[in-house]
């Protein structure tokens, strides 16, 4: 299951988190200071799964933002992997060329989305090997905003 998801620039500052768990907001910082540093020390030749504490982190980097899905020990990590690209390709289709500006931009407009959802794939409570990483009723993105293409 997936307990959160975070994109993050090279700087390490947080561009978009969501958490599906319960994380207390002190308790937040600190595992985002501790999960970015973990993943952008990393080489490009190191494996892009990475175990830590409890649970699993799987991350992807496109150009200058890391995408970075903890998730727990039973987790698919190839399918949170291309899951990932999926989600990425999604915010390509919106923004043409995604950059970390329209991250910023899509965490603004979809925000209420989010909030009325559990996650930008609606994969509700069920783990992502669970859901097969499915298009047809949990892997479309519903934009909150007729505005977009």
């Amino acid at each position: 299951m997936i307990k959160f998801f975070l994109m993050v620039n090279k700087q390490g500052q947080t561009r978009l988190s969501k958490y599906y768990e319960h994380v207390d907001i002190n308790k937040r910082t600190l595992l985002e200071t501790e999960v970015i540093k973990s993943c952008l020390s990393r080489s490009n030749e190191q494996c892009s799964f990475i175990e830590y504490k409890d649970f699993k982190l799987i991350y992807r980097q496109y150009a200058a933002l890391f995408i970075v899905v903890g998730v727990n020990d039973t987790e698919n990590e190839m399918a949170i992997y291309e899951f990932i690209h999926n989600f990425v390709e999604v915010l390509d289709e919106y923004f043409s060329r995604v950059s970390e500006l329209d991250v910023s931009f899509f965490n603004t407009v979809f925000h209420g989305t989010w909030q009325a959802h559990s996650s930008p794939y609606q994969i509700g409570s069920c783990s992502v090997t669970q859901a097969g990483v499915q298009r047809c009723d949990h892997g479309s993105l519903h934009p909150g905003s007729p505005g977009l293409k």
